[in-house]
């Protein structure tokens, strides 16, 4: 067990495009942020329940996870570099009644981790919680840690929830929820300074439910993790030109909550678009496309997401940009579409 971990330094306002900068979530000029939600709600949750453990494969810092860790020394276990290890260990932890809570970077918890998690884990129906951090394009440090797949690749797993979330307040109100289902669930996790914007839209995190956050005549953004963020912003600017956007949040991926997706796409006469921050294959716009033909609901339909390739590597405002992800991709997609 390994414990002498520090927490790291967290700027409110959006980094710089440096070397360190680009392993933290993004954060748009002129957002509030919150340090570290994951962490402080972990440890926050742990002071009533005993059974609840923490996890790391040698990126508790990273993870925002050593703030647990140093609360609870001995409730905490620094797997090394070996992510199928504390995969296979945190099953084992569940069955004796434990709820792990076991962290890495989501492209290692997608990839290295699969059987393991499949086997170990999800066909077991244990009680783990996977929490993935730089999940979709939040490094620019390339594909090894770009996690452009892991939606896609949890998603195809069987017993499996999977959450993307959008902001501070909703890492830290998942977290609760999380512990409270009985059942495998991968998460993804913002760290650091992590942007703070739905509590000025009434919202409250529940696992499997869509939230409408804002009505539109013109366009219905259905969106998850901080593409939520991007659409609200760019609803913003676009009220200016008269177009009026709805934007519909997604934080539970898998289950889908179809019914409220059908409602609200099946009101006439507006453009329906699915932004995420993952692969255009296998995500979010994948999972509400067939919702939608299952569903005899036809809208016109198109989706902001990442290209089907590997990414390049780079200052990740450029990348976002590039990749069409950004404020300002978002907003020139949609009036290109209109």
């Amino acid at each position: 067990m390994n414990t002498n971990v520090q927490e790291p330094t967290v700027k409110s306002s959006a980094p710089a495009p440096s070397m360190p900068a680009i392993i933290a979530s993004s954060v748009d000029e002129g957002h509030r942020t919150k340090a570290a939600p994951f962490g402080h709600a972990l440890v926050e949750l742990g002071r009533t329940r005993p059974e609840i453990v923490g996890m790391s494969a040698d990126l508790a810092k990273y993870t925002d996870i050593h703030i647990f860790a140093q609360a609870y020394p001995d409730r905490f276990y620094q797997m090394g570099m070996s992510e199928q290890l504390m995969a296979t260990a945190a099953g084992g932890l569940a069955k004796e009644g434990f709820i792990p809570f076991a962290t890495t970077y989501a492209t290692f918890a997608a990839r290295r981790c699969y059987d393991f998690i499949s086997q170990g884990v999800a066909e077991q129906d244990a009680n783990v919680k996977f929490v993935g951090g730089l999940p979709g394009l939040t490094t620019g440090y390339g594909p090894s840690h770009q996690a452009t797949d892991d939606l896609a690749i949890f998603r195809a797993m069987p017993n499996i929830t999977v959450i993307d979330p959008c902001d501070a307040l909703d890492v830290e109100q998942m977290v609760t929820a999380v512990a409270d289902h009985h059942g495998p669930v991968y998460m993804r996790m913002l760290r650091g300074a992590v942007p703070l914007v739905l509590d000025e839209y009434n919202y409250r995190f529940e696992l499997g439910k869509a939230a409408l956050l804002r009505g539109g005549r013109d366009v219905l953004v259905i969106s998850t993790g901080f593409m939520t963020m991007r659409a609200l912003d760019a609803a913003k600017d676009l009220q200016k030109d008269g177009v009026d956007v709805a934007v519909l949040h997604v934080p539970t991926v898998k289950p889908l909550d179809e019914v409220t997706i059908l409602r609200e796409a099946a009101r006439t006469g507006r453009l329906v678009v699915v932004a995420e921050n993952h692969t255009i294959v296998g995500g979010l716009g994948e999972a509400v496309a067939g919702c939608l033909l299952r569903g005899g609901v036809a809208p016109a339909f198109r989706q902001i997401a990442l290209p089907d390739r590997f990414l390049s590597a780079g200052s990740l405002p450029v990348l976002q940009d590039r990749y069409g992800i950004s404020r300002k991709a978002v907003i020139d997609r949609i009036k290109c579409w209109l």
